[in-house]
């Protein structure tokens, strides 16, 4: 099973293969409307408008399991994005990360990339870089910021 093996239900309620990514590097990051680390959508927005005509994805999931941080639903979220930080990267329905409920993307996510802290997702806003052939290649903490990213996505966009 691989990145490209997945399914994921778009923020409007399509089913969003993600074979359809495959060739292009993909961040997956676990994100929250009233969180502390909010204001990196902004950052996200600003790699994705840089990078995606080279080959980049960005996969936002909305996540409620850490301190109540996204309470709305899936439409108040995409209005949120849009309204606040002008997101143009696709928004996924909201979904669980840990536990027994984390969607089968994150078990695996976690699985290929524990990360020095334990397999566990610690935070919103912890990102995920999925090579173009579907291998995760490295795992950033929520208090890296979208920017520091720039350089690792640009050495494995598609040539």
């Amino acid at each position: 099973m691989g990145f490209h093996d997945f399914t994921a239900t778009l923020n409007d309620g399509t089913e969003q293969p993600l074979s359809a990514y495959r060739g292009r590097a993909v961040l997956v990051v676990n994100v929250a409307s009233k969180c502390g680390f909010t204001p990196q959508y902004k950052g996200l927005q600003a790699l994705y408008e840089r990078l995606h005509p080279r080959g980049l994805d960005i996969l936002a999931f909305p996540c409620d399991q850490f301190g109540h941080q996204e309470p709305g639903t899936d439409a108040e979220i995409a209005t949120f994005c849009e309204k606040n930080f002008g997101v143009t990267f696709p928004l996924f329905q909201k979904i669980e990360v840990n536990g027994k409920g984390a969607h089968p993307l994150y078990q695996w996510l976690k699985a290929e990339k524990g990360g020095v802290l334990g397999s566990a997702i610690k935070w919103n806003f912890s990102k995920f870089l999925v090579d173009p052939q579907g291998r995760v290649v490295d795992r950033f903490a929520p208090t890296t910021k979208p920017e520091a990213l720039a350089e690792k996505i640009e050495a494995i966009l598609p040539a």
